[in-house]
């Protein structure tokens, strides 16, 4: 015969398994809690440390740089700084330097950078910068904060995935740090390692870092990029056609730019296997294409540039006199970054093929430098907040079609052959295919 508690079928069991819920909510919530603030700890640790040695490297590349173009006579000394970098990585035993590739696979859990890599990097793109070599800074800037984030993981002793944030982390702070631009920094770091997969786990520790890193470089007088801003241009019919044709041609030349710049460092490698040689050889030939152009203008990073171009300024062929001189500084072995020589390219080509289009010139060069980005790199999301951050949002609906028709119609080149793609960029299937 059952005992009869009292209560009625059911009550104690509704009771215990409110109870059950309520409790379980309560150590997800804390569990969640305690997540965040151990990586919002770490992540300004590491956004404080990364933020100084990208703050560091923009005065320092910077400073080369402004060096250069009032000194151009330092072109001379281009085959000795390029000796001097061979000289240095093979002293410290880097015999095959993979640059930001490295640094990609070190983000998907692939790879270990070396602390080496930042000391190293932040000197050689120094060197070529103040010797008029044709390359930007940000991919160094990606190295540096990744293999110092790298190096601390491993000495924390953090698991594998804890190392991928980690180097998400350095690679948001020092790029923000020379960009000025904390959003797209952020979610650059959680894009660009595997192209249709962002890892928004990410998302906090990348995002303090980067605004750790705007606060640092900001109070020591290293600001990001701040260019002129085209109106707001009118929605009809007839425009979104143009930016569209316009978000195509950009997308081909990705295509160009990326296979010219792989082409070119496997010509190098075959024919000068002597890495002294060839870097030799490609000092040269850039000194020769510098005095045969009769321009400085073209040199390093070629900011200035830029702001002409965005100021409505382009000579018809200064996109293909940057792509070439890219070509061999890269090819020949000197270190850099490929992407501000990428902005230089897409905002030059908008601003003379724009008006070709009748589109406004200043307006089209916004829209090349977000373009090609985002065709050399396959990162919609970042290319579509970098436009707001460095341009404002009265355009925002035309530089999110630029960035979707370039992402889709650039196929599976990109500037980094570590990139890989996770996913079809053509229908929502799962797959994993190496960059061209």
């Amino acid at each position: 015969m059952s005992k009869n508690t009292g209560k009625n079928f059911g009550e104690e069991t509704l009771l215990e398994r409110f109870s059950l819920i309520f409790g379980i909510k309560i150590r997800h919530e804390a569990s969640h809690l305690s997540f965040f603030m151990k990586w919002l700890l770490i992540s300004i640790i590491l956004g404080t440390i990364s933020g100084l040695a990208g703050a560091a490297f923009h005065v320092s590349a910077g400073w080369s740089e402004e060096f250069f173009q009032s000194h151009q006579w330092m072109i001379a000394f281009l085959p000795f700084s390029g000796l001097l970098t061979v000289a240095i990585y093979r002293g410290l035993k880097v015999y095959h330097d993979e640059g930001t590739n490295s640094i990609l696979r070190s983000a998907r859990g692939e790879d270990e950078s070396a602390i080496k890599v930042a000391p190293l990097i932040f000197t050689a793109t120094c060197l070529t910068q103040i010797t008029g070599g044709s390359a930007g800074r940000e991919g160094a800037a990606l190295q540096i904060g990744g293999s110092i984030a790298s190096f601390l993981g491993r000495k924390a002793g953090m698991s594998k995935y804890e190392k991928q944030m980690m180097i998400m982390c350095g690679m948001s702070a020092t790029f923000c740090a020379l960009f000025g631009t904390p959003v797209a920094s952020a979610i650059f770091s959680m894009e660009v390692a595997g192209v249709g997969t962002v890892y928004y786990a990410g998302l906090v520790p990348s995002m303090i870092a980067s605004v750790i890193a705007t606060l640092i470089s900001n109070s020591l007088g290293a600001r990001g990029m701040e260019f002129s801003v085209a109106g707001k241009v009118a929605h009809s019919p007839d425009m979104f056609i143009k930016v569209l044709i316009l978000a195509a041609f950009l997308a081909f030349l990705s295509i160009l730019y990326c296979s010219l710049i792989h082409t070119s460092m496997r010509f190098f490698q075959k024919e000068f296997e002597n890495p002294y040689m060839r870097i030799l050889f490609g000092a040269f030939l850039l000194i020769l294409i510098t005095l045969l152009i009769g321009s400085f203008d073209y040199n390093c990073a070629g900011t200035s540039m830029i702001e002409q171009a965005l100021s409505g300024n382009a000579a018809w062929n200064a996109f293909l006199i940057k792509l070439l001189l890219t070509m061999v500084t890269i090819g020949a072995g000197f270190k850099g970054g490929e992407i501000i020589p990428t902005m230089f390219i897409g905002a030059t080509f908008g601003c003379v093929i724009g008006p070709i289009l009748g589109i406004d010139p200043v307006f089209a060069a916004e829209v090349g430098l977000i373009g090609l980005f985002c065709g050399a790199v396959n990162c919609p999301l970042t290319s579509i907040l970098l436009s707001v951050e460095l341009f404002g949002s009265n355009n925002f609906i035309f530089f999110g079609l630029t960035a979707a028709v370039s992402y889709m119609l650039s196929g599976y080149y990109s500037l980094y052959s570590g990139q890989k793609f996770m996913n079809s960029k053509l229908i929502p299937v799962p797959f994993e295919r190496h960059a061209h």
